[in-house]
């Protein structure tokens, strides 16, 4: 009996190989991009507020407290992607560069950090609080968020803060222009270093505010079980430090 030996052809093979090795190395390299996430965190780096290493832990029991809203943004930066301005009227959505949460939220996250270093106190929306505690409640509405990237950082905000024993009320305006380098680095440290600044207005807010003397009027004689009554909502200035603010009371 005859044994033939498997022509394998080899030499004819390898090409076939190696083109399909080709290919998916050019594949491979035609994979997109991963993409790069930034925050807004308090600990950033750029930030103007003291880092989370050093700054002082909040009392136990605070003076007073706060309660700080979920932050609005225009619908147009309200995405997962960062959103830059090309030029007055065009704006380019960056796939690969985006935020670790979304603007309102990294914003939110970012102010509130900051203002309970800045007050000593705690942010207890959405909390179980005391009832003997004075509660301030903030709230921030962005109507401008604009990134353009190698010249500056917008933020035009509109925040009040609300004494809930009295209803004295604060309603003030902050447009806090950032410059900033090239890259979109620079671009979120420039965001950063606009929230710190806006913190430091509500703060100026809060602490303006505490200083008001709470107005009630008597209980209603006749009715030992009636409550006092509270005047209507006052509204009272802006403090002076308020950067580029208006007061709107």
């Amino acid at each position: 009996m005859t044994f033939r030996r498997p022509n394998l052809r080899l030499p004819a093979a390898l090409p076939v190989l190696a083109s399909a090795l080709a290919l998916a190395a050019a594949l491979a390299g035609c994979a997109s991009p991963s993409s790069r996430f930034y925050t807004l965190s308090p600990s950033g780096d750029g930030a103007r507020t003291a880092s989370a290493a050093t700054a002082p832990v909040s009392a136990g029991n605070p003076a007073w407290l706060i309660e700080l809203a979920p932050v609005d943004v225009p619908p147009q930066v309200a995405k997962a992607q960062l959103v830059v301005q090309t030029d007055a009227t065009q704006v380019k959505v960056l796939e690969q560069e985006r935020w670790a949460s979304m603007p309102g939220d990294e914003i939110r996250r970012a102010l509130s950090g900051d203002l309970t270093q800045q007050l000593n106190t705690i942010d207890v929306y959405g909390s179980p609080h005391p009832d003997n505690v004075p509660v301030y409640r903030v709230s921030v509405n962005v109507q401008r968020f604009e990134s353009w990237p190698g010249s500056h950082a917008l933020i035009d905000a509109v925040w009040s803060v609300r004494a809930l024993d009295s209803q004295t009320v604060m309603t003030c305006r902050s447009v806090l222009n950032e410059p900033v380098g090239d890259g979109y680095d620079a671009l979120v440290v420039g965001h950063r270093r606009a929230v710190a600044d806006l913190s430091q207005a509500i703060s100026s807010g809060v602490r303006a505010l505490a200083a008001t003397p709470q107005v009630v009027m008597p209980t209603v004689k006749g009715n030992a079980k009636a409550a006092p009554r509270v005047k209507p909502p006052v509204s009272i200035a802006c403090p002076q430090r308020v950067p580029a603010a208006a007061s709107a009371g």
